[in-house]
């Protein structure tokens, strides 16, 4: 593993899946998101260097508590104490939960057709894309609010993707371009439609999009247990594994 990448990597997916509030304190991002994803409501290392969380969690279960959110730790396996840490909240009762793993390739123009006629593009997440992923996520209505908070605090160049069939929306994902890097994002398909190459040409729309931004490599990440996820990815050539993480919860809240 490529340790600069890692973080740049790291750095990215942050930025592409903003807070609604954070706080920097010491060596570490406190994200706040009013309870929506783990990662915007979590704690985050900000370099690898980082061999202890112990002297902060009393700080950061009250500003979570302040916030009337559980204490959630995120730890990258790129950190350099990731083991000690992980010791230190087995001793405070933090349970383990949501392995994720962080997957990159390289983006080659050439391998890219330009975006197919069912696809859509748009700058910011308007009425109808933020009404489709709501509808294909089942969110509930507070959670569809404060998803479109989150994606229009997206402050640098995004796509949002919609593939229309019949002239409804059945499939959905976006990208931020980062620096050279593209991360996806909210890659969602109709659960009736699935298997049917959905996902992979929005896919192929997206990599065009980051390629036309400047980009030259793409990332995302993705629960480790999520079979059909892995394996479209896979499929797409997302065969280097940069690193992995978990989140560590409190068993106070």
């Amino acid at each position: 593993m490529d340790p600069a990448l890692a973080w740049q990597v790291e750095q990215a997916c942050l930025n592409a899946w903003p807070s609604l509030r954070s706080a920097l304190i010491g060596d570490w991002l406190l994200r706040f998101g009013d309870g929506v994803s783990r990662r915007i409501n979590s704690a985050n290392p900000l370099h690898s260097g980082i061999t202890t969380i112990a002297p902060q969690l009393d700080v950061f279960d009250r500003l979570y508590r302040a916030h009337r959110l559980p204490l959630i730790v995120r730890v990258p396996s790129l950190l350099a104490g990731a083991t000690q840490i992980h010791r230190e909240l087995d001793q405070r009762g933090f349970g383990c939960e949501g392995e994720a793993c962080t997957l990159y390739r390289d983006l080659v123009p050439e391998s890219f057709a330009a975006t197919a006629p069912e696809v859509t593009i748009t700058s910011r997440a308007d009425a109808e894309w933020l009404a489709a992923i709501a509808r294909l996520q089942a969110q509930s209505p507070s959670h569809a609010s404060v998803y479109a908070r989150v994606v229009d605090a997206i402050a640098l160049p995004a796509g949002f993707l919609a593939l229309h069939r019949d002239g409804v929306i059945v499939a959905t994902a976006y990208g931020v371009v980062s620096g050279d890097l593209l991360v996806v994002e909210s890659v969602v398909v109709d659960a009736a439609l699935r298997g049917q190459g959905l996902g992979r040409r929005l896919m192929q729309a997206l990599f065009a999009w980051g390629i036309s931004n400047g980009a030259k490599d793409v990332c995302l990440q993705v629960v480790a247990d999520n079979k059909a996820g892995r394996a479209l990815y896979a499929s797409l050539g997302f065969d280097h594994e940069l690193y992995r993480y978990n989140y560590r919860r409190s068993a106070q809240n």
